[in-house]
């Protein structure tokens, strides 16, 4: 597995959320989008162009793995600072930490995939410990859902 390590300031993210498990995510990940992705030319003071799609667990342990396990799930973007988000959108910031990022390419259904194996097989035998604070994937400028091949970096906090 191809991988390098990360280490981040904070990380401020302006975007929306709601509840979701990993039974539904899929479907409040298109709300959460659809929702989003409309005004994200409205926020200002941003990073780059890639979006998050962010994972905000309250405990994150593999081997306790529940399908019905809730968490709190974003679609926005990272931004230099808070003082001007758009009415309507919330504000996160992740604390600075190392992450495991790993680049993938593939159909959506393809990451699934990848990201069961991920954690349920090669994180658990190396030497990484998970850390908490929030998973997310970033998309580039081009990522689209309905194209076939999307590319995508999964960012893992690490201890």
């Amino acid at each position: 597995m191809e991988y390098k390590i990360v280490k981040t300031d904070k990380i401020k993210i302006a975007g929306v959320s709601a509840t979701a498990n990993f039974l539904n995510t899929n479907q409040i990940t298109g709300q959460l989008a659809r929702q989003f992705m409309p005004r994200v030319g409205e926020v200002t003071h941003r990073k780059d162009n890639f979006k998050l799609s962010l994972h905000k667990y309250s405990s994150f342990n593999i081997s306790e793995f529940n399908p019905n396990q809730t968490f709190q799930k974003w679609i926005g973007v990272e931004v230099d600072n808070l003082q001007s988000v758009p009415e309507h959108m919330e504000t996160l910031t992740i604390e600075a930490g190392k992450y495991l990022v790993i680049d993938f390419e593939g159909t959506i259904e393809a990451f699934v995939s990848y990201w069961q194996d991920l954690h349920f097989n090669w994180l658990p035998n190396s030497e990484f410990e998970i850390d908490n604070r929030p998973h997310f994937e970033r998309l580039g400028p081009d990522y689209n859902p309905n194209q076939a091949i999307n590319k995508e970096e999964i960012w893992i906090p690490i201890k």
